[in-house]
């Protein structure tokens, strides 16, 4: 079946679903496949549980079914992704083609696209990225939540291998682009930094090619040559023709300062202070950023000053915890070597009395995770530490080529929350950081 009639049944649907879990009737029931799981194997239990219509391969088992309900493609994910292209294209707010921000960066884009709802939401219904589902399948799920209401849609990208942005632009078809920032993560499917910077540029290659507009933190100097490589300042008389520019330095922003008592980020701009409730001055950036996209579209600083404020970060994104005992510092969503390095150095700044930092793998880091991890575990022991404790393998390596170091390592975050049972810590502000798999949330309930 062609796209056109594919979407004329998705009108009919209530929405679109993956897991005959989350089923609630009328749906257009997606049958992906995966390495470990089949979603044709439940495309009739899925008909049976309310879905309107199942979508399905036609070579599977399911394919053979003559139930009327089946729409045969030759691949589902393909005709999920051609779907929602074809339902942003079809999506007119105002006379106009909807709008959509595409984002993306190694570090901050998930708390850069939440602020960004929180602004435009002064004054526009927005459709954006739920938590974290920036991947191959969650862009087009997000696609096809927009609706009628639906003013501007800011989309969320992530990608560990080269040519996801590509693949990803090209399904969203954004008007709008910002890169947070590009460092040192998923370096075993990128292979260098230089990947990183390619594929993350591949956003701004589609937006050069569409004569679209990107906002650019103006600081940063990696981002700015990205631009320049792309002859995004084509015009030598408006140097910033197709970019929109922001940043601390460039827009003479301070940072003020934290202490344990106020740790959250707070920021001078043109006279008035930004109050967050996010931990760490690397954040800045993404309010800066957030801020930038507000003013674009009409909301004015004071207006977006107010959204940021009410932000409460969740998901262990740059959280203060305050338990009985202690005060934590709880960004253990992700890690990686240039958000390891950030999160050290702010913390390394804060003023307490007794600090204790537990760190757990930076996973993905091919053949350049011994030196990364060696080089974090050297910065954090010197950096005045009262406790340091490491988790995983990779941190382990490194510590074995520090025998004289006083940090702990452990295998695993329940190891370590085992030793804290059995020493407990009382007045210290903690640092817990880690990548996804290392679960360093694990060790929150023992503080």
């Amino acid at each position: 079946m062609e796209i056109i009639g594919i979407y004329k049944k998705y009108k009919e649907c209530s929405g679109v679903s993956t897991d005959t879990r989350s089923l609630k009737g009328g749906e257009m029931f997606f049958a992906l496949k995966g390495e470990n799981f089949d979603g044709n194997e439940y495309a009739l239990k899925a008909l049976e549980s309310g879905a309107a219509y199942a979508v399905v391969n036609k070579d599977s088992a399911a394919g053979d079914s003559d139930d009327p309900r089946l729409i045969k493609v030759s691949d589902t994910l393909k005709t999920l992704q051609e779907l929602a292209r074809w339902h942003r294209s079809m999506t007119i707010v105002n006379g106009k083609p909807l709008t959509v921000i595409a984002l993306t960066g190694t570090n901050g884009k998930t708390t850069t696209k939440e602020l960004i709802r929180e602004v435009l939401s002064v004054k526009y219904n927005v459709t954006a990225t739920e938590g974290n589902l920036n991947n191959s399948i969650g862009v087009p799920l997000t696609l096809l939540r927009i609706n009628a209401e639906t003013e501007l849609a800011v989309v969320e990208m992530g990608a560990s291998h080269p040519g996801d942005i590509k693949e990803l632009v090209d399904i969203a078809l954004p008007n709008y682009g910002l890169v947070t920032n590009v460092g040192k993560a998923h370096l075993l499917g990128f292979g260098s930094f230089e990947g990183v910077k390619k594929t993350k540029g591949e956003l701004y290659d589609y937006l050069r090619r569409t004569s679209d507009k990107v906002f650019i933190n103006a600081d940063n100097p990696h981002l700015c040559q990205m631009a320049s490589e792309r002859n995004l300042q084509s015009d030598p008389e408006r140097p910033y023709s197709l970019l929109i520019p922001y940043g601390l330095v460039y827009q003479k922003a301070v940072v003020l300062p934290s202490s344990p008592e106020q740790p959250f980020l707070h920021i001078s701009l043109s006279g008035k202070v930004i109050e967050t409730n996010l931990v760490g001055s690397y954040n800045a950036d993404n309010v800066m950023a957030a801020i930038a996209v507000g003013n674009h579209f009409g909301v004015s600083l004071d207006e977006a000053a107010a959204a940021i404020a009410a932000y409460r970060p969740s998901n262990n994104r740059s959280q203060m915890v305050r338990t009985l005992r202690n005060i934590l510092i709880v960004d253990a969503y992700n890690a990686n070597p240039t958000s390891m390095e950030a999160a050290l150095k702010n913390f390394a700044a804060l003023q307490a009395e007794h600090k204790a930092v537990l760190l757990g793998d930076m996973l993905e880091l091919g053949e350049d995770s011994f030196s990364e991890h060696l080089r974090i575990a050297k910065m954090a022991l010197e950096s005045g530490f009262e406790i340091v404790c490491f988790v995983g393998a990779e941190f382990r390596k490194a510590m074995e080529s520090l025998p004289h170091s006083d940090a702990l390592a452990f295998n695993t975050s329940a190891d370590l929350a085992s030793w804290l049972s059995e020493h407990p810590l009382e007045k210290f502000s903690c640092l817990i950081k880690g990548s996804r798999g290392t679960r360093m949330e694990k060790v929150i309930e023992m503080l």
